[in-house]
């Protein structure tokens, strides 16, 4: 029979805080009533911590590989619960945590017993207390991340999320590659406050050096991926970029494809990614997008998401009055099926609404040619078919269609409205 939850204790040379941890966690445990195990992890001849694991009869590992993270990856790899919860074994982590954490499982994919959200707070030293902080703001900031306590290793996770991914850090970095690693596939992150008490007995693993220079190595990595296409929240983050040039691009896209829709009309968004478009979506719109990991971080935006290739839309011909194609199209090869598609489940007489980079302004050939070198993992790397507005336009007069409206982005990105021949029947009031 599976179980519930994993817990996974690090213990390295913490024999006699773990012969007062694990009762305590163990009645914490059976009162939730659920099916568990506790994992005890260390290493080497640590004599005391494997004595104290077999007296109490939790599963005892021995790591794989040195450090912070080698003891987490080897928890990891064992654990059989649907369900993983991470503590420190120094009683620093008080187990009734846990049953907080439990009975939150389902607001979120990751929660973090948070020492920096209202309500949590932090006994520790004062140096050590801003040290934590500078962290953490450091990481959040500069990843982007809304997460206050990124360097918690008091968590719980869905158990599927870790066990296809590889995390590569040794250290206590470890904690900051999973948060980002998980948010960038577009899983929701929740923190819930903590009263964290410093240890009682023993001394940290943690030396400062080591630790600052494994948490540069690991954040220069984290920052490549953070801005690049491959996080979830690519597109939202954008709209309040700090970069003023992309803000200032994204909001006015947002405000010109926006500025199209009919509120009384559902609308198709095909390759809706995150943009904040999909917020905007009137009433029993869709959201189609082929990336989960979009369409899993695009929940919050309370629309209705299908995931979907825009080569084979799951939906009747006519079915929408209007139709999004936002930055897609130059993604996909021109002998694609994607533009007829959007053809066939736009309803007649109703709007389709196309964005693509117009190759024929030198406008944009310049942008993308300095986007390429300043951005090298943006989306000007996947750009491999180049539209004009020209083609478009007798592309779609060629069908019938009659061009409605053209706007540009700095001359540069294009944005064109087509109305499909024959009579769009109202939604009823």
């Amino acid at each position: 029979m599976a179980l519930d939850l994993s817990v996974i204790l690090p213990a390295l040379n913490e024999g006699p805080n773990l012969a007062v941890l694990i009762p305590q966690l163990r009645r914490v445990l059976d009162e939730l009533g659920i099916r568990y195990e506790i994992l005890v992890v260390t290493r080497g001849p640590d004599h005391q911590t494997q004595e104290v694991a077999v007296r109490e009869g939790v599963r005892l590992l021995e790591q794989q590989e040195p450090g912070y993270g080698g003891a987490l990856r080897s928890g990891f790899s064992a654990a059989q619960g649907e369900h993983i919860v991470t503590m420190d074994a120094d009683l620093s982590h008080h187990p009734n945590v846990v049953r907080d954490l439990w009975r939150e499982r389902g607001s979120a994919e990751v929660l973090i017993a948070s020492r920096y959200v209202p309500g949590g707070s932090a006994r520790m030293p004062f140096l050590r207390y801003v040290l934590s902080r500078v962290l953490n703001r450091f990481f959040a900031r500069g990843l982007s991340l809304p997460i206050r306590d990124l360097s918690s290793g008091f968590r719980l996770y869905q158990a599927r999320l870790l066990r296809n991914q590889t995390f590569t850090a040794r250290d206590f970095d470890i904690l900051q590659e999973i948060l980002v690693r998980l948010y960038a596939e577009g899983w929701r992150v929740r923190e819930i406050p903590f009263e964290y008490e410093p240890r009682l007995g023993g001394t940290s693993n943690a030396r400062v050096l080591p630790f600052g220079i494994a948490y540069m190595r690991t954040f220069g990595k984290l920052w490549k991926l953070r801005n690049s296409v491959e996080s979830a929240d690519y597109d939202d983050r954008a709209h309040d970029s700090v970069v003023p040039l992309q803000r200032y691009w994204q909001r006015k896209r947002y405000e010109h494809v926006v500025g199209f829709f009919d509120p009384a009309q559902p609308v198709l968004d095909v390759g809706c990614g995150s943009s904040r478009i999909i917020k905007a979506l009137p009433r029993a719109s869709v959201a189609v997008d082929v990336l989960l990991r979009k369409l899993r971080y695009a929940r919050r935006f309370g629309c209705s998401l299908v995931w979907a290739s825009g080569f084979n839309l799951p939906f009747a011909d006519g079915s929408f009055p209007s139709v999004v194609c936002s930055q897609v199209i130059e993604h996909v090869p021109r002998d694609s099926p994607i533009l007829s598609e959007l053809c066939r489940v736009l309803a007649p007489g109703g709007r389709l609404i196309l964005g693509t980079p117009d190759y024929d302004r030198f406008e944009w050939v310049a942008i993308e040619a300095v986007y390429a070198r300043v951005a090298p993992g943006g989306y000007a790397d996947e750009h491999i078919t180049h539209y004009t507005r020209r083609e478009l336009v007798d592309y779609f007069q060629a069908r019938g269609y009659t061009l409605e409206a053209t706007r540009y982005i700095l001359r540069a990105e294009l944005i064109i409205v087509v109305r499909k021949p024959g009579e769009l029947r109202r939604a009823s009031a």
